[in-house]
């Protein structure tokens, strides 16, 4: 028989508040509250407790205080990733994140997810699908990342986007629900806004 934890991972229906996950959900909670709270110039120790609670980091990263998740050990992080104010992850099953990814304030990956029947809701059932971001992705802000969502690499998803569907590579996407606007072509490396192009 499977355990709560188990089926979590699985993307089986699953029960949050059995006690192994509470009593995991409250060390996370105790090591993000020490990382929100620190003083901005503790900024080694912060990365040490982020490297405690995260399941997988790379060597340079920076996420920007208040931050938030449910496990910490199902988000794995590569190379030069950062996080501006106000990120959340529920990370109720993996979260992986590639190299050289940028979050705006107020980025919301959501892997968790209630039935649609009000019944199964009042049971308190839960269920998770992983969320995936490739290489050199720019996540805008206010977005929210809904479960199971793949995003590819060399994507940059606009500012409030609501993303239901996964976002293939070498994109712009956007809006509620985001689509993909256009591609990325060789042009876009001649200009850092519109149509201002790079003087260095």
């Amino acid at each position: 028989m499977m355990t709560e934890k188990e089926r979590m991972l699985s993307g089986k229906p699953y029960l949050a508040f059995e006690d192994t996950l509470l009593e995991e959900r409250q060390r996370a909670k105790g090591l993000i509250y020490e990382i929100n709270t620190l003083h901005p110039f503790k900024l080694d120790e912060r990365r040490t407790l982020l490297k405690e609670l995260l399941g997988k980091t790379g060597e340079n990263f920076f996420v920007e205080p208040p931050f938030r998740c449910d496990y910490g050990y199902n988000i794995e992080i590569g190379e030069n990733f950062y996080s501006n104010y106000n990120c959340t992850i529920l990370d109720c099953t993996k979260v992986t994140i590639g190299n050289n990814v940028l979050f705006a304030p107020n980025v919301s990956l959501f892997t968790a997810g209630h039935p649609i029947d009000a019944t199964l809701r009042a049971q308190e059932y839960e269920y998770a699908f992983p969320i995936t971001i490739g290489n050199d992705v720019w996540i805008g802000g206010n977005t929210v990342i809904n479960p199971g969502v793949t995003i590819g690499s060399n994507v940059v998803i606009g500012s409030g986007s609501v993303i239901t569907k996964d976002i293939p590579s070498n994109c712009i996407a956007a809006g509620n629900p985001c689509r993909v606007i256009r591609d990325i072509t060789e042009e876009d490396k001649q200009y850092y806004y519109k149509k201002l192009k790079f003087d260095r």
